[in-house]
């Protein structure tokens, strides 16, 4: 009705076209301003075709808050009936794709039908129970990707992603996620974010199911503040930033990480592991286990007859002390190593003692960090440089840290990247002292 109706309108003389919109109804009116694709740019509107997976690429202030929320919107009144709100935290579920200006308690209408015309209005939320209910019992659930294990077991017809370069557990939440979106003939997922060098970013692209849109934060400037576009846009429009934040150019390193993109495409394994001279696995633990907290970094690292180092595996995760011991001495076993390093510098007697609590034999050395971050993990950079490390399998999680961590910048350095400097300075940076060799490396993982 609203498309007919805008298309003869445009063909009116203007005071005819007047007098026709002075004549319309309130709910003609209304049901005008509420239909989304008379308004949107066409980026904002999911493209036609066969596809699993639209992912919308764009700067901020692009739309893409709205461009989800009239996905989601348009999917229900399809027939559509249930749905998951996926957002970097629980709040950011709350504020942003629900109660936000652009999110769906704005863009639903108390007019809205379903395409077979019955009445489905807007829907009611209920905080407490993290969801959304239409009045045809379609339903939409929030999560956060601080907790992934809440995606364990729900099914889903549609996932509406939002910020995804931006969550903390990405893989796990991605993985999760995936394996729940089974209900229906076609289920779908729409991702709307400014993006980031990040692996699974750059493997759901190259995905055959993948459609994907790109925009700018300037496709959208006739809704911008003024301020915005004057203070924020002419401030970083052209750096490094910028391009990312505003152009949504995916920029495959930080410029002042101390790793390269290159140089880790370098350490690539290419040939049979040889006899490790010393294998060890080092720990960075978290100072708390809280939903919030950082991960506990733990990587292990061997040097080989070669003299060559090789980094072994990563298992570093969100654990309580006693899990990541658990965990720490399981990869100690695993690999036959012969020590394990553990950052001692929030409670050595503790990190010591969680470690021995589960297995008193266990070899352990607690270091103390004397120098800055940067200048312990510049010599390790110096190490990748010369060619003389090698990583025996991809390791996603730990090498998107390596490229995207900016010493100068004061960010904190992530935990998997500060086991990897304790591994391979244990290995390759101390004075060398005599040590027996370790039998052939287990491949077992």
């Amino acid at each position: 009705m609203t498309h007919s109706l805008i298309g003869s309108l445009a063909s009116l003389p203007e005071a005819d076209r007047l007098a026709v919109i002075q004549g319309l109804s309130n709910e003609q009116a209304e049901a005008i301003l509420v239909d989304w694709r008379l308004w949107a740019r066409p980026q904002q509107v999911a493209p036609p075709g066969d596809w699993q997976t639209w992912l919308v690429l764009a700067g901020r202030g692009f739309g893409k808050t709205r461009t989800g929320a009239e996905w989601v919107r348009e999917k229900v009144l399809a027939g559509c009936g249930r749905v998951a709100l996926i957002a970097p935290t629980a709040s950011d579920a709350r504020d942003v794709m629900v109660e936000g200006e652009s999110g769906l308690l704005s863009v639903c209408w108390r007019g809205d039908r379903t395409i077979d015309r019955k009445p489905i209005g807007r829907p009611i939320y209920e905080p407490s129970k993290r969801r959304l209910t239409w009045a045809n019992g379609a339903v939409a659930t929030l999560f956060s990707a601080e907790e992934p294990e809440r995606l364990r077991g729900p099914q889903h017809e549609a996932m509406w992603c939002d910020e995804l370069a931006a969550w903390k557990y990405l893989r796990e939440t991605w993985d999760m996620a995936m394996f729940g979106l089974r209900l229906g003939d076609a289920p779908q997922v729409t991702i709307t974010t400014t993006p980031k060098p990040l692996r699974i970013l750059r493997e759901i692209m190259k995905s055959t199911g993948t459609v994907i849109t790109r925009g700018s934060t300037f496709d959208n400037r006739a809704n911008l503040a003024p301020v915005f576009l004057d203070k924020i846009v002419s401030k970083y429009e052209g750096t490094r930033l910028g391009r990312q934040e505003l152009e949504a150019e995916i920029m495959e390193e930080a410029e002042g990480a101390l790793w390269s993109r290159a140089m880790v495409e370098a350490a690539r394994f290419l040939k049979p592991l040889p006899e490790m001279k010393r294998v060890v696995v080092a720990v960075d633990p978290a100072v708390t286990d809280k939903e919030d907290s950082a991960e506990t970094g733990i990587v292990a690292a061997g040097l080989g007859t070669d003299d060559r180092g090789y980094v072994l595996a990563d298992r570093s995760g969100r654990r309580s002390p006693g899990d990541w011991a658990k965990k720490a001495i399981e990869l100690f076993r695993d690999l036959g190593a012969d020590r394990i390093v553990a950052e001692g510098n929030q409670g050595g007697d503790l990190v010591a003692h969680a470690i021995r609590t589960v297995d008193p034999r266990v070899p352990v050395t607690i270091v103390h960090a004397s120098r800055g971050k940067a200048a312990r993990a510049e010599p390790v950079a110096a190490l990748y440089e010369q060619g003389k490390v090698t990583h025996w399998k991809p390791l996603p999680d730990l090498e998107d840290q390596m490229v995207n961590w900016e010493p100068l910048s004061g960010m904190p350095s992530p935990d998997r990247l500060d086991a990897l400097v304790w591994a391979l300075t244990e290995l390759m940076l101390k004075p060398a002292a005599p040590a027996p060799v370790v039998s052939s490396y287990s491949t077992r993982r």
